[in-house]
């Protein structure tokens, strides 16, 4: 059965944090709303840029124009700060050699592609849109291994989020402690296997999918 394996980008694979603080402060801003710190937008990120803003903006104020003035502002500005993680690129180029791969992000899409276009050329790439429900749904990773052609795979993300997207998939979730969330708060969610240092994520995606497909 060919196996393959999805990556979350913010968090996993990229690091945005900054310029996800950055378009959220000058948006606010715009507003005359107050700013937000750097672990504000940490704990805020995950569940897409329409919740982000929603988190962001004070109790009661309308979030919509902030995140359509952030939607455009972070299009522009979503590459001044951000890079993959050390050791991500050349995980990379040592697991695509070897299985199909995508990135399913939260992030949205016209984002996701611009970034991984950038970062990551040639590697499949789906964000939010309205034609598909955002992770946890399993929509985005269902349609994404279908849309590369694997009957199975390792979903790779930073956050609860990305366990519960896993689980709802049907599918296993190898967690990155680099990211968005610290270990506690991904096991709190189920989260059981997990990877400390990029350099390790071909010998343990590996092991895992020889365990997935000796399954099926």
């Amino acid at each position: 059965m060919k196996a393959g394996i999805l990556w979350d980008l913010d968090g996993t694979l990229l690091d945005t944090l900054e310029d996800l603080w950055d378009s959220v402060n000058h948006v606010l801003s715009q507003f005359g709303y107050p700013r937000r710190s750097l672990e504000e937008v940490r704990r805020f990120v995950g569940n897409g840029a329409r919740r982000l803003i929603a988190l962001a903006v004070p109790e009661g104020a309308d979030p919509e124009p902030v995140f359509e003035a952030f939607h455009t502002y972070y299009d522009a500005h979503c590459r001044i700060k951000t890079g993959p993680y050390d050791g991500v690129l050349e995980a990379l180029e040592i697991l695509g050699r070897k299985y199909p791969m995508a990135v399913v992000s939260n992030k949205p899409d016209s984002a996701v592609k611009t970034l991984c276009a950038d970062y990551f050329p040639g590697l499949y790439a789906r964000g939010e849109s309205t034609d598909c429900p955002r992770k946890p749904a399993p929509d985005m990773v269902l349609k994404s291994m279908e849309d590369i052609g694997v009957a199975c795979c390792i979903y790779v993300g930073d956050s609860e989020v990305d366990v519960l997207t896993a689980e709802n998939a049907g599918v296993p979730c190898l967690s990155v402690l680099w990211g968005f969330r610290d270990r506690t708060e991904i096991e709190e969610a189920g989260g059981k296997h997990f990877c400390e240092d990029p350099a390790q994520l071909p010998e343990k995606l590996e092991a895992m999918i020889r365990d997935l497909t000796a399954q099926e």
